[in-house]
């Protein structure tokens, strides 16, 4: 994060500059940070290619006016870690959904410390529509959940902090 860019450097890119000037992409709002969050989940677990998901995050924040910089951070959770669980778990919901998959193969790939070329041509055979199917399907399924989460913890602190107000208020000696 402390690599990222601040919206005044962008401001003086010229390929970028349009976008830094519209505030509604950069404010924390009611209805920008959910749709960054949901934004940055379904690009991040979607796309698996670090680099280009931040790129593409930011890209449909801009129609979807969502919060650019929460849906940066968003494509995070697929890390190097996570990536081993989320690619599995995509071939098995794509498996579930009709698509064929031969897990076996996959599992001896990973056993066996398989190359890029492996796995590129492992995908390319046979896995690729299980794959890109289980990932549409949890990348909009975990995108949803995080959007509705980030609506309901939003509401919860907003409800707290009136009620800290208004206690506030009530108990403060009247003039």
């Amino acid at each position: 994060m402390r690599q990222m860019p601040t919206r005044e450097q962008l401001e003086k890119s010229r390929y970028v500059r349009h976008l830094a000037r519209r505030s509604e992409l950069w404010r924390l709002t009611r209805r920008s940070v959910p749709r960054g969050v949901a934004i940055g989940l379904l690009v991040g677990i979607f796309a698996l290619i670090p680099g280009v998901q931040m790129i593409g995050a930011a890209l449909m924040c801009v129609p979807c006016r969502g919060n650019i910089p929460i849906a940066a951070a968003m494509t995070f959770v697929s890390n190097p870690a996570s990536t081993f669980l989320i690619i599995p778990a995509a071939l098995w919901v794509g498996g579930l959904l009709g698509f064929p998959v031969d897990m076996a193969a996959f599992s001896e790939l990973y056993r066996n410390g398989a190359g890029v070329g492996e796995w590129i041509g492992w995908l390319l055979s046979d896995a690729a529509p299980s794959l890109v199917v289980g990932l549409l399907v949890i990348s909009v399924l975990v995108s949803a959940i995080g959007y509705f989460l980030t609506i309901f913890i939003w509401r919860g602190i907003v409800l707290r902090r009136r009620r800290r107000r208004l206690s506030r208020a009530a108990l403060a000696p009247a003039e």
